[in-house]
């Protein structure tokens, strides 16, 4: 498998395959979202972009990184996510990094977002598609934020059939910027228990993959084979 680390400044073209990876927060909380029920992610572009989809669409919810703000239900936490029911909705998702990184590999045939907590499926879903070159494009940072790289590398090394050990990329996510940012109480709109939530390697079986529907970007939780051929969600 051919991989290359790109930060989104660095897409000049639309990848064969891209895994868009936001570890703190947008796809761990993505991840929880469908736990949670929701049926479909939409990633917008701009916070007018989820304002305006949220106002033709009431029924939709609106998240957001940061404080609360007016026109959104919620926050861009996992450990304020956790206890919300969202069955069969469509959540409109904007965060600094992870939607924008999303948004910039729309083109690809293949977009997978991920985080540690869908990290196995991520990758075998990478293996069964068989992907012969892959961009993981790390959002935080612009490109240098070593808890995205960290997921990045350790994905990269179990859907090329490597054995990797998990601890040594979780310690370094564990050890970055953005999780002494959220520990400390930097980063607004958080959750003490956001770090720990991002860390959970495999908290969910399944894998999410982007793609447009009527020129918007949806994620979706999708259901992946295992190496015996029984579906894994």
């Amino acid at each position: 498998m051919d991989v290359r680390f790109r930060g989104i400044a660095e897409l000049v073209e639309a990848p064969s395959a891209a895994v868009v990876v936001d570890v703190m927060r947008a796809f761990t909380v993505a991840a929880w979202a469908f736990a949670r029920g929701a049926e479909r992610i939409v990633l917008a572009g701009s916070l007018d972009e989820a304002l305006a989809l949220k106002a033709r669409h009431p029924d939709w919810v609106a998240l957001k990184d940061g404080p609360p703000a007016a026109g959104f239900d919620i926050v861009n936490s996992p450990g304020l996510l956790r206890s919300v029911d969202l069955g069969g909705r469509t959540v409109v998702q904007k965060t600094t990094a992870g939607t924008v990184g999303a948004l910039a590999v729309k083109d690809a045939p293949l977009v997978l977002c991920a985080g540690f907590v869908v990290a196995e499926a991520t990758a075998r879903l990478l293996r069964t598609r068989g992907c012969g070159s892959v961009t993981f494009v790390i959002t935080g940072e612009d490109g240098r934020a070593d808890e995205d790289l960290a997921c990045a590398q350790y994905i990269a090394q179990i859907a090329a059939g490597a054995g990797a050990d998990a601890s040594e990329f979780l310690s370094r996510a564990g050890e970055s910027r953005a999780a002494a940012e959220l520990a400390q109480g930097v980063r607004e709109g958080a959750h003490p228990d956001d770090v720990a939530l991002c860390l959970e390697l495999d908290r969910f079986p399944f894998a999410m993959v982007a793609a447009l529907e009527d020129s918007l970007m949806v994620l979706r939780p999708c259901a992946v084979p295992s190496l015996t051929g029984e579906a894994s969600i």
